[in-house]
């Protein structure tokens, strides 16, 4: 019941702000829409280009340059060894100080120690987590009254400087009707002998 206005609670304007989007696929590019339209300069970095991102107005860059010039960075790609630990010690130096890092795709692209040493130094000025490196043996279980081993985690759930939640970015209405919707249509296509690429949802 405390409604006292905390000096650490105070937010930033996203419009103005350069805002980083690091995977600009299908999920990626809803992002930089909204990114857009809250009037941000959206700077992009994705080994295939999208041309809907630079349509509206986003521009590609190096990744150097994310580290550089921006002040909030999403993380929208997937956990391949090419991006394992994309944000590492070494990225620390090259980051703007004080930028705002959300992950809501794979635990993996952050190394977990290389970010506790970011929040404790003031480079990294806030993260939002959905994901963690380590969430296995954690996510979508029941730890209250539990002690939590795994003190990478405890350090990260004690700080005023992280808001994690515990993979649950797709847990809508919409999507969990979506989800079901398309395992039954993939269980009735291979009944009825469909294989492989004839598959509609074949990866």
């Amino acid at each position: 019941s405390d409604f006292t206005l905390y000096s650490s609670l105070m937010g930033m304007d996203i419009h103005g702000k350069t805002v980083g989007v690091m995977g600009t696929g299908k999920i990626g590019q809803i992002l930089c829409q909204i990114i857009t339209g809250f009037g941000a300069n959206l700077l992009a970095y994705d080994v295939f280009e999208n041309d809907d991102v630079k349509k509206m107005g986003g521009k590609y860059v190096s990744q150097d340059e994310i580290w550089k010039n921006c002040d909030v960075i999403f993380l929208m790609m997937p956990l391949l060894p090419a991006t394992k630990h994309t944000i590492n010690e070494k990225v620390l130096s090259k980051l703007k100080k004080g930028v705002l890092l959300i992950n809501t795709s794979r635990g993996g692209l952050i190394d977990t120690p290389a970010l506790v040493k970011g929040i404790l130094s003031g480079v990294i000025g806030g993260v939002g987590l959905d994901v963690y490196e380590n969430e296995g043996d954690y996510f979508f279980q029941n730890w209250s009254g539990q002690a939590i081993e795994d003190n990478t985690l405890v350090t990260l759930l004690g700080s005023n400087r992280v808001v994690m939640t515990p993979h649950q970015a797709f847990f809508t209405k919409e999507a969990i009707d979506q989800i079901v919707k398309v395992t039954l249509e993939n269980i009735s296509n291979y009944s009825s002998g469909l294989r492989g690429k004839e598959l509609p949802n074949s990866i």
